[in-house]
């Protein structure tokens, strides 16, 4: 099983981050963090590094009702979804396949949450 689903987009690097953050809170998430590895790793590490940006992505009412089933499932939240332009200048956008995610824990009541949630966030990507 694939652990993320992406999706080349005609974007520059920061338009995509706007319509990734965008076709997000259609769906109900909220981007809670957004880290800048670029420019986290020329910082602590003086190394060059393409654009990469990794946006947490919240959907409220899903980790409510995921924290309600498992309460060390905040160890997995938030969703993740990725932004990245490769070497040869292409911007992909990938988010996290929350169902290969909860594979992982065994608590049969996160299955149809997970499942809601990667049918929003492929919703998300496909939207691009």
């Amino acid at each position: 099983m694939n652990y993320h689903f992406s999706k080349h987009v005609d974007l520059p690097f920061d338009e995509a981050i706007e319509a990734v953050t965008k076709s997000l809170a259609e769906r109900g998430f909220g981007v809670l963090t957004r880290i800048d590895v670029k420019a986290t790793l020329e910082k602590k590490l003086d190394v060059e590094f393409r654009p990469y940006t990794i946006l947490g992505a919240c959907n409220p009412d899903f980790a409510y009702q995921a924290l309600q089933h498992e309460d060390k499932i905040g160890t997995m939240l938030p969703c993740n979804v990725i932004v990245q332009q490769r070497d040869d200048g292409i911007v992909e956008v990938s988010a996290v396949d929350p169902v290969a995610s909860m594979q992982s824990v065994d608590n049969p009541e996160l299955g149809s949450i997970a499942t809601n949630v990667r049918g929003l966030l492929q919703e998300t990507i496909e939207a691009l």
